[in-house]
């Protein structure tokens, strides 16, 4: 079975499931590329995501070519978690002066999902955009303030995490 179906068959649960293949795939050639086609394909957007976070956890890099392609494509993800993946790949991913657009508008967009998750790595991915590019930095400092005042106490959390970082 290849990675296509076993990411689609995938229960969406079970981390030692999802690790498996994993495991079975990640030193394949093409895995990037098949992750990034995977993500943006709704049945198997959860799991191609968590895979393209642990891969680049794991100290792997995507090419400007595969970045561009994540960032054009952010609009078409659906799924809470799968966005939760995305923004939690945003420390390993460059962006450029022509992605900044769409990356500020995916940001914007997550900034007020339901999902309170969704939410801290939303601020964190305006915290990384603003490091890359300082004309977005006092609007994320507005945001990081507003919600200091307003938010869950988890996504305060993340944002006193990224202060600590010197932000």
């Amino acid at each position: 079975m290849g990675i296509e179906h076993k990411v689609e068959s995938w229960d969406g649960k079970s981390a030692a499931d999802i690790r498996a293949i994993y495991d079975a795939h990640s030193a394949d050639n093409h895995f990037a590329d098949t992750l990034i086609v995977l993500a943006f394909t709704d049945a198997c957007e959860k799991g191609a995501t968590w895979l393209l976070k642990a891969w680049l956890e794991a100290g792997h890099a995507l090419n400007p070519d595969q970045i561009s392609t994540v960032y054009a494509s952010l609009h078409q993800l659906s799924h809470w978690e799968a966005k939760l993946h995305v923004l939690q790949c945003l420390p390993f991913l460059s962006i450029n002066d022509a992605q900044k657009a769409s990356v500020y508008d995916f940001l914007r967009l997550t900034l007020t999902d339901h999902n309170k998750f969704v939410r801290a790595w939303s601020y964190n991915g305006f915290y990384e955009l603003s490091r890359q590019h300082s004309e977005y930095l006092h609007e994320t400092r507005q945001y990081f303030d507003m919600a200091m005042r307003d938010e869950a106490p988890s996504v305060k959390a993340r944002i006193r995490n990224i202060v600590k970082k010197g932000f």
